[in-house]
């Protein structure tokens, strides 16, 4: 009976259960970490008495860092078993370029989802005493506060007022942007980076995005990161402000997050083999013309 087991979970963990169980454990660790550097810089250093003067605009400091460093040490547990890439764009992307098997594509995304679910779980079992605290201070319920909302999930910026145009261009810029530099950053045929620092350079992607477009619509970049806290925001009190994603300027906003970053991540990866990989597949079949293959310039 011990060794079946044993037979069992060594098929398990060589097989499509081991890679999932990774995919799972890496998207926990990614909203574990993201989510709580958005609770920390919006509920709990105001309140924990460690901040006496509000920080303002360096809030956001915390939090674009907190996600960067969040994917860096997402891709480090996760990288070595099933790529770590806890973000269903990803998924869908590398499906789509032929890097990856489509047969995956389902249960990778199911992983994904249900560990930013549990991961939403744990943030919110720390942070719920500072939440509630935010919320009595701002004299209203879990279901009027968009502010200890954004903790688990995104919103457009107010300047958009209903239109739903403007954030799913975000989504879709953001989003190609991070897979086309993914896409950058493991091509051996490229620069890629030696020594192991890729994961780190992808959480700084994910830091530079959250810089320079972040704002907008809160850079989901990521259907799982969005949709699995949201899922959790919803079944402990946020109601229509999570699903089906309604405040006062913005209606329906749930399915944004989503569909802009699976566009957004084909986009990128296609963008990246036309423009890149396109000639990097080139360059290793044939010399350039008027140079002999192997040549070095002459510099």
């Amino acid at each position: 009976m011990m060794a079946t087991r044993e037979r069992t979970r060594a098929k398990f963990g060589a097989g499509l259960g081991g890679e999932l169980s990774s995919e799972f454990l890496g998207t926990f660790v990614l909203i574990l970490l993201g989510c709580g550097s958005v609770a920390v810089a919006l509920a709990g250093l105001p309140g924990s008495g460690r901040q006496e003067d509000p920080f303002g605009p360096a809030n956001w400091l915390i939090i674009a860092f907190g996600w960067g460093f969040a994917v860096v040490f997402g891709v480090y547990i996760a990288g070595g078993v099933s790529g770590a890439h806890i973000n269903p764009a990803v998924t869908l992307a590398f499906a789509v370029r032929r890097s990856f098997p489509w047969r995956k594509v389902v249960p990778y995304i199911v992983a994904q989802v249900v560990g930013a679910f549990l991961g939403a779980g744990v943030v919110f079992a720390c942070y719920r005493w500072a939440i509630d605290a935010y919320n009595a201070e701002a004299g209203v319920g879990r279901g009027e506060s968009l502010d200890t909302f954004s903790i688990f999930a995104t919103f457009p910026a107010k300047y958009f007022g209903s239109s739903w145009l403007g954030p799913l261009l975000d989504q879709v810029v953001g989003t190609a942007i991070l897979v086309a530099l993914i896409c950058a950053l493991i091509d051996f045929r490229n620069s890629a980076p030696a020594s192991n620092m890729g994961p780190f350079l992808i959480g700084m992607v994910v830091t530079t995005i959250g810089l320079t477009f972040g704002v907008s619509a809160g850079y989901a970049i990521n259907p799982a990161r969005d949709f699995g806290p949201r899922l959790w925001a919803y079944l402990t009190g946020w109601g229509d402000i999570a699903l089906p994603g309604s405040y006062q300027w913005f209606s329906f906003y749930f399915w944004i997050p989503i569909v802009g970053p699976f566009i957004g991540g084909v986009l990128g990866a296609l963008i990246y083999d036309m423009f890149i990989g396109r000639v990097l597949a080139v360059r290793e079949t044939a010399p350039e013309p008027g140079r002999a293959p192997g040549a070095e310039d002459d510099r």
